[in-house]
């Protein structure tokens, strides 16, 4: 062996590759389940258990009390699969497991997720089939099955195999007679309290036919047969189709239930003499891949009336009906997922009927609260992820709202706009509104996050935008923004003219927004020079302090005690929209945050109090503004020393807010504009 396969060959781990294939007796697995009657747990149960063991969150959203389950991070696969903003569905989704899991009834329904394109219902079912792999590979998540080892004696009863696995990968205490089971787990101290061991359903027609076979040959002796039986670890996989099935629709000419249950193998026909031999089948459907497990349904909606039986068996009874054999047990999770459209067919379709009764609809909506939508849009396009382009700020934010606010219904009450109400949603606070305001604009919507424009079509226009010839090292938002707008006359999704016109409106609503916030960049950046807030807010506090004692103020120039200067305090308390009325209360706030401060031996600093901060800002950004002459931008009209300031205000840009140069001068040069038009105006 060569150095560098021994190399490689260092990184197994053999202790694990012998647990996962661990094999023993009969007797060795009645003493691992008395040890750990866990292995022996039902679908639902390890689906539910699996769903736990990477713990939870308890919080509280608008003093309602919510869990957020880790599982639904992706922590198996380094939140490449993470749920974003979907707490409350995924807490009904688990309270169902859990209700399965107990055996109060929903183990004998589907699982429907249903919920717009690109809700997420596709993702949590691909999340539930990988952790039930990684589950399985795990201590606590362990479980095993058996085949059959005969001597050469008898390998007639297999058609010649001296090892015939058991292929439904069954759990190996069905082994023991159903009238014996009872007796069985008691004597033997099995059960546990909270979970009575439980083991229901027959061996599959294949095992039942080799059980009997021995039986007869050994005269009736149990123990004897178990001596053939071989336990073994079992190890899902999807890709090795064990445990884990998908079934995904096709056209109505190429749909055969044998997809679902089985065939038969037509070689074997002759080595077994009939078709009707279990060992001449192949267990290869679906639901016999999915045995101990999870099947998921892509589309579920779109089966074919064939198939219904099928999956009304496998849910109510938890049985298959393979071709010309009995009924066969099985045990795994159903869970399927549809969208609107076919979700609506169902409904009228009389023929469904007894679909509808045995399937929990849980619904998956689109996100309605811009921080958890902005994560999905991060993650797909971290500075990381995105070579050689830089994603100006805002960018991606301005994109994710937009998208949350097509998903809002329009405010019934509270003289609320549509932006107030995702700024609500989104844990900001707004004048007169309270966490009792933001429940009962949830509690007055009727389908909100059901309807408006999936993330899909924003990741597809972000990536449109960043390979655009249109910005050669940065996108911005207007670039992205545009690219949306553009789209929309040729998303297919939306099919109603109405529809497209409020969806630019709404774009319009998000330039706004953003036109404000860039504003407000520039003019912090402008007024970023610190020894100058700290001189004003100085000024500020001792003409304050003054004309709250009934004071006077010593000019630091002449020398004279003078009046307060209410001119300069009304400058900075109008920035803020602070009212004549209030200024008497605003200015004792004020002292009395200092006196309370200086109880406590600290010192005030202007930028402990957010507001009085950006007011400074704000005075700062009014009084430097003209000496910078930012509007010179637009018309290319720049001396040396303005040339100079604009180049502070764009490295102050680059350092604080995150901008590049490319994006940073097109901000000075967009913000310029508006102030160019603002200048025009008056």
């Amino acid at each position: 062996m060569g150095k560098l396969v021994e190399k490689i060959a260092k990184l197994q781990n053999y202790e694990e590759f012998a647990d996962l294939n661990w094999t023993g007796s009969f007797e060795d697995y009645l003493k691992i389940v008395r040890e750990n009657p866990t292995v022996t747990r039902t679908s639902f149960q390890r689906v539910y258990d699996m769903v736990l063991s990477y713990g939870s969150e308890t919080y509280s959203d608008n003093k309602k009390k919510l869990i957020h389950y880790n599982f639904f991070d992706d922590p198996m696969g380094d939140g490449r699969d993470s749920i974003f903003g979907l707490d409350i569905p995924l807490m009904r989704l688990v309270n169902v497991l859990k209700s399965a899991a107990m055996g109060y009834g929903t183990e004998k329904r589907v699982l429907l997720l249903h919920g717009p394109v690109g809700s997420s219902k596709s993702t949590i079912a691909r999340l539930l089939k990988k952790g039930l792999e990684g589950y399985s590979r795990s201590n606590a998540g362990a479980l095993y099955t058996y085949e059959w080892n005969l001597p050469e004696a008898l390998l007639h009863i297999t058609g010649g195999e001296d090892v015939f696995r058991c292929p439904m990968n069954e759990e190996p205490l069905r082994l023991i007679p159903a009238a014996w089971r009872e007796s069985a787990f008691a004597d033997l101290g099995l059960h546990q309290e909270d979970r009575p061991l439980k083991i229901k359903g027959d061996l599959n027609p294949a095992c039942r036919l080799i059980f009997r076979e021995l039986m007869n040959h050994y005269k009736g002796d149990w123990a004897k047969v178990m001596e053939h039986v071989r336990v073994k670890r079992l190890v899902l996989s999807e890709k090795d189709r064990v445990g884990i099935g998908t079934f995904q629709p096709k056209d109505e000419k190429n749909q055969d239930s044998t997809e679902l249950t089985g065939d038969i193998n037509y070689k074997k026909i002759a080595l077994f003499g009939s078709d009707s031999d279990p060992r001449a089948f192949n267990f290869d459907g679906e639901f016999n891949v999915a045995n101990r497990g999870i099947i998921e349904f892509i589309e579920i909606l779109k089966l074919d009336v064939a198939f219904l039986y099928d999956l009304l068996g496998a849910t109510q009874e938890h049985k298959i009906k393979p071709k010309k054999f009995p009924q066969t047990d099985i045990d795994e999770v159903i869970i399927g997922h549809t969208n609107e459209a076919e979700y609506r067919k169902l409904l009228n379709n009389e023929f469904m009927e007894a679909l509808r009764d045995r399937t929990i609809k849980v619904d998956i909506p689109y996100i309605t609260r811009l921080k958890e939508e902005l994560k999905i849009y991060r993650k797909d396009f971290s500075q990381r992820r995105v070579a050689g382009k830089h994603i100006a700020p805002h960018t991606l934010n301005m994109a994710a709202m937009w998208a949350v606010l097509t998903r809002l219904e329009e405010p019934k009450k509270h003289d609320l706009s549509m932006l107030q109400k995702l700024k609500l949603y989104d844990g900001k606070t707004l004048p007169g509104f309270t966490q009792d305001n933001v429940k009962e604009l949830r509690k007055e919507t009727i389908r909100e996050g059901m309807d408006g424009i999936s993330p899909r079509y924003v990741q597809d226009k972000i990536s449109n935008a960043l390979v655009s010839q249109r910005s050669e090292s940065s996108i911005n938002p207007f670039l992205v923004l545009n690219e949306l707008e553009s789209g929309l006359n040729r998303n297919s999704l939306i099919t109603n003219e109405e529809l497209r016109k409020r969806y630019t409106e709404l774009l319009a609503v998000v330039k706004q927004e953003y036109e404000e916030i860039v504003k407000n960049e520039v003019q912090r950046a402008i007024s970023a020079d610190e020894q100058a807030i700290k001189r004003l807010a100085s000024n500020y506090i001792d003409n304050v302090k003054a004309y709250t004692q009934k004071e006077k103020v010593k000019n630091p120039y002449t020398g004279q005690d003078e009046e307060p200067d209410e001119r300069l305090m009304r400058s900075i308390e109008s920035k803020i929209d602070i009212p004549e009325s209030r200024k008497d209360d605003f200015r004792r706030e004020i002292m009395n945050y200092i006196g309370a401060l200086a109880v406590e031996g600290k010192t005030f600093s202007y930028d402990t109090n957010e507001r009085l901060h950006r007011a400074l800002e704000q005075k700062l950004f009014e009084d430097q503004k003209d000496t910078i002459k930012l509007t010179s931008l637009v018309s290319n009209a720049i001396d040396k020393e303005t040339q100079e300031k604009i180049a502070v205000v764009k490295e102050r840009m680059i350092r604080d807010f995150g901008y590049n140069e490319e994006s940073a001068t097109d901000v000075l040069n967009y913000v310029a504009s508006i102030f160019a038009r603002g200048d025009s105006r008056e």
